[in-house]
């Protein structure tokens, strides 16, 4: 590492991906109205919930009808309606001779805007009756700005629905109709699902009737699906446009899941789909209901995954976990005892498998409650208790970092220099953080290919503390081996970077 007292370079940094991913269904957008304060508060919605798992003894069965027969009449159409803003002009636009003919002789005069009203826009999808007074789950972007909302039953019957509440985080929304005894389904516990298992995709495809397919659980807790909650089930049963908020049923007829998008490149199912797992769905479905929003928990950490350079300085015998890269000050992490390098490996008793299913599963706790978290700590593992605040409006706490790319390289082709008032103007980085801010990074070197960039600041490397660049410098002279932990701040927050130069040259 060489002290560099170079212009601070900025990077942004770019993305790619090998296809499209596609909501599946014809869409428009829906704004909620605050509730009164005097309204009454909504009595708890009480849903049928069967937690057993599926049969799994081997037995395939010739039909699927009674299944089909059992769930489909719980399964609508649902179809909306906007009214585009109209659209306005201040003054006339050549010969308005023609126009005046049907808007009035005032229309394009001097100083008065014309409105010119635009036709009614459709959509069409689908929802799950869940309840037999008529609370319907279906996806957001199936209702985001609707100013009608129709229902369709198998049956023929049509109701005009209510929009309880939105979710945009999760793309949940959930629907009431006015009604009694109508057909419900049955959900699932949706943590019971495993790879393999039959399911049945029912829905309402390009606006053409009910459909039904079949497929298995390819896979479960994908994410990176551009959603801040994102646990999704992966299936290969055929979703096309319009089946978004369909049921995706286990071989039992019990709802594990809400048909919510596809990858595609040519905008048909291409036998990747992705639904919303019941679990996640129902806890969103709940707090709309009750609250008229969705409160999530709220940690007060800043956590990525482990990669398994991580893994082996952090002496994890798996990769599992996350790892907290930084703690809020004063928030409840910080008060419970969390600290900047820990890994949380477990979340109120359940093993916690990346920083995304962590983030999920302290937003899923309501707020107020105190939960145990197992940690590892410097090689031993300890448990403490938290207590968990509600969820800020912004997200900037309980959030996962992008994965970093495979943490391999050494510090050489790094450039540092002092952390002064003008560089921490420029970049605007905290009075509370010391450190050494690279300079330059060689875009050939493995620092490089680690993660690290202009504009970090070292806050520690190998667990020292880095008070400023000769500092840093001296840290890296004559290590004990070719591999440097750094602790890095970054955008707001603090995470880790593992240089391995044992692969250099």
């Amino acid at each position: 590492m060489n002290v560099n007292w170079q212009t601070l370079l900025k990077r942004t940094p770019t993305l790619a991906a090998g296809g499209v991913l596609l909501i599946a269904a014809f869409t428009l957008g829906f704004t909620r109205k605050a509730q009164s304060g005097q309204d009454p508060k909504p009595a708890p919605v009480h849903l049928a919930v069967d937690e057993r798992p599926v049969d799994r003894t081997g037995r395939f069965t010739t039909s699927f009808a009674p299944i089909v027969k059992k769930v489909s009449p719980s399964v609508v159409k649902v179809s909306t309606a906007i009214r585009p803003k109209s659209g306005w002009s201040d003054g006339p636009s050549g010969d308005d001779t023609f126009l005046r003919r049907f808007f009035g002789e005032g229309f394009g005069s001097r100083g008065q805007q014309r409105n010119l009203h635009m036709p009614r826009e459709h959509g069409v999808g689908s929802g799950v009756i869940v309840t037999k007074d008529g609370y319907i789950l279906t996806n957001n972007h199936v209702v985001d700005g609707a100013e009608e909302v129709k229902v369709a039953l198998q049956d023929g019957r049509d109701f005009t629905a209510k929009v309880v509440g939105r979710d945009p985080k999760s793309d949940v929304a959930v629907l009431k109709v006015a009604g009694s005894g109508l057909p419900f389904i049955e959900l699932a516990d949706s943590e019971k699902l495993e790879v393999g298992d039959v399911v049945l995709a029912i829905g309402n495809p390009f606006g053409i009737g009910q459909t039904v397919t079949m497929g298995m659980v390819s896979a479960k807790g994908r994410g990176n699906m551009g959603l801040d909650y994102e646990d999704f089930i992966q299936t290969d049963a055929a979703i096309n446009p319009g089946n978004s908020g369909g049921a995706l049923v286990d071989a039992e007829g019990r709802l594990v899941g809400v048909n919510t998008a596809i990858l595609s490149r040519s905008g048909g199912n291409q036998g990747i789909g992705f639904a919303i797992p019941t679990n996640l769905a129902k806890s969103v479905m709940e707090s709309l209901v009750q609250d008229g929003r969705v409160e999530r928990g709220y940690l007060g950490v800043i956590i990525q995954d482990v990669t398994p350079a991580l893994a082996k300085e952090f002496r994890l015998s798996e990769r599992g976990g996350a790892l907290v890269g930084d703690v809020e000050p004063k928030g409840p992490a910080a008060k419970a005892g969390v600290k900047s390098g820990d890994v949380v490996l477990e979340f109120n008793g359940k093993a916690v498998r990346d920083s995304r299913q962590l983030k999920l599963q302290v937003a899923q706790t309501k707020p107020g409650l105190t939960v145990p978290v197992k940690v590892l700590r410097e090689g031993s593992t300890r448990t403490l208790e938290v207590t968990l605040k509600e969820l800020p409006g912004s997200d900037k706490i309980a959030r996962a970092e992008r994965p970093q790319a495979q943490d391999t390289g050494t510090l050489n082709g790094v450039g540092v220099a002092d952390l002064d008032r003008r560089t921490r103007a420029e970049l605007d980085v905290p009075a509370h953080v010391n450190g050494a801010v690279v300079t330059e990074v060689e875009p050939d070197s493995a620092a490089h290919e680690a993660g690290l960039q202009p504009g970090d600041v070292i806050l520690e490397i190998n667990r020292q503390p880095v008070r400023n660049a000769q500092q840093a410098v001296q840290l890296t002279e004559n290590p004990k081996d070719k591999t440097t932990l750094l602790r890095i701040w970054s955008k707001g927050a603090s995470h880790y970077l593992v240089v391995d130069e044992t692969k250099a040259g």
